[in-house]
């Protein structure tokens, strides 16, 4: 059998111990803020019944989702005439049945009509999980990704809106990020905006393209909306809304004047209007003129969303967006629970990652979770080592004892290598007279130290299990 060249496959990577700490950081920092605004943690299954993700993402998501083959000889099934034709797209139900998710919204929607009777509302969970999608791969853009998501269902009030936004400011802050922006728009607005130009029934096609207005530029918007069905008298009326710049306050006192005909419309404007006074009562003023901004470019490509939609992007490094959401009214009905409207956010762990890389935001600590390592010596010494190790792990010290009886010297490689901060030797000097030899691995200083003096000093200074 030829050897083979060992590989990744595009858009993944492997994460090395000292890569896993510092995205368990992440992981936990979110965790300790969701668990304050009071959401609980759930998990659901990799993958799920394909039925249940198509249809919820608009027709470019629908593209991105892994699909899963069928066990087995998965073609036996699949129409003759589908496959001389090669229809894949009709060839798809017939040899797919599951796939991968393309994100934890549609799952958690899925989640909550199976367990509608076991839930109490409104329901506040958070999920930090992976999900996939067939996307090209690029920076801050990868094919399996974590999401952070926090979700509430059952909850009308705009109150969950503004919780969010602070979830979102006290959640960044605590991973050192400070200077973001939080963009804001609502999908009534943009409903309205496609009512008072005349095209409701083109609401998608709008969104779609002018939710790339950072990627293509305006040019390239009108292009895409020309494609799309829309004339140049509609690109004539779309520009200066597009465009529309100034003040929150003064881009909602425009929207108000533009969409005086579009009763959807001002209903937008007045759910984002309705926000802000929660976070002004809430005493943030200063993160409303300087953190939020109201952009009527912002669309959030997913058709689910209904209400306000929110995204996040840094200031200090070149990326993407690191976060978004919004309302979904709609969602659970998609399932069959009607009336249940939900709203939650996400927060982009691998792009966040490689911000907090570039700024150099991570803590400093060790990469092992090893805090101390006990020296091999020969089985002779075992009797003394091993129990010593054992009430070492029993007093919530990471500790370990070199496998082998091999030179001192590669003992200690192995310490340095793995960052282990201190070295316990165990040889017969140290049985005999019952005081151990610590080195401190980082001043190379050592010092006799007895059994009771060991414990106490390691669970005061490392880090404990």
């Amino acid at each position: 059998m030829a050897n083979i060249k060992p590989s990744l496959a595009k858009g993944t990577r492997d994460f090395s111990p000292r890569e896993m700490e510092k995205r368990n950081y992440i992981f936990n920092t979110l965790r300790t803020v969701f668990k304050k605004f009071g959401y609980n943690e759930i998990q659901t299954p990799s993958f799920e019944n394909l039925s249940t993700l198509t249809g919820k993402y608009g027709e470019e998501g629908d593209k991105l989702i892994f699909k899963i083959l069928n066990s087995g000889d998965y073609l036996a099934k699949a129409p003759a005439a589908f496959l001389s034709e090669k229809l894949s797209n009709k060839l798809l139900s017939h040899i797919s049945e599951k796939a991968l998710r393309y994100d934890l919204t549609v799952p958690f929607a899925r989640y909550v009509v199976m367990h509608q009777h076991e839930i109490v509302l409104p329901f506040k969970r958070f999920q930090i999980q992976p999900v996939w999608r067939a996307d090209r791969p690029q920076r801050g853009r990868y094919r399996e990704f974590y999401q952070c998501d926090v979700d509430v269902v059952g909850s009308s009030s705009l109150l969950n809106e503004a919780e969010f936004i602070l979830i979102y400011r006290e959640a960044l802050a605590a991973l050192g990020l400070n200077d973001f922006t939080i963009k804001i728009n609502n999908r009534k607005v943009l409903s309205g905006i496609a009512e008072v130009i005349g095209k409701p029934e083109l609401i998608v096609d709008m969104t779609v393209a002018i939710d790339k207005l950072d990627k293509i530029g305006l040019d390239g918007v009108n292009s895409e909306l020309l494609g799309r069905g829309f004339t140049e008298t509609d690109l004539d009326l779309l520009k200066p809304i597009i465009l529309l710049d100034g003040s929150n306050d003064e881009k909602l006192m425009s929207l108000k004047e533009i969409l005086s005909a579009s009763s959807i419309g001002l209903q937008g404007v007045a759910e984002i209007e309705e926000v802000f006074r929660y976070l002004k009562d809430f005493g943030v003023e200063r993160l409303l003129d300087n953190s939020i901004e109201v952009d009527i470019t912002l669309a959030r490509g997913l058709n689910y969303y209904t209400g306000c939609i929110f995204e996040v992007k840094t200031n200090e490094v070149s990326m993407g967006s690191i976060g978004g959401g919004g309302r979904y009214d709609d969602l659970t009905g998609m399932f069959g629970l009607k009336g249940l409207t939900g709203v939650g956010i996400s927060f982009g762990a691998d792009r966040i990652y490689d911000v907090l890389e570039e700024l150099e935001l991570f803590p400093a600590s060790s990469a092992s979770s090893t805090q101390v390592l006990i020296t091999n010596f020969g089985e002779e010494t075992y009797a003394h080592a091993l129990p010593l190790l054992f009430n070492l792990r029993k007093a919530g010290v990471a500790a370990e004892l070199y496998p082998a009886s091999t030179k001192l010297k590669k003992q200690m490689g192995y310490a340095d290598g793995k960052q282990i901060p201190y070295v316990l030797l165990v040889g017969e000097e140290e049985m005999a007279s019952g005081a151990y030899s610590l080195k401190d691995m980082a001043s190379g200083e050592q010092q006799k130290i007895s059994y009771e003096e060991l414990i106490a000093f390691l669970t005061k200074n490392t880090f404990s299990c």
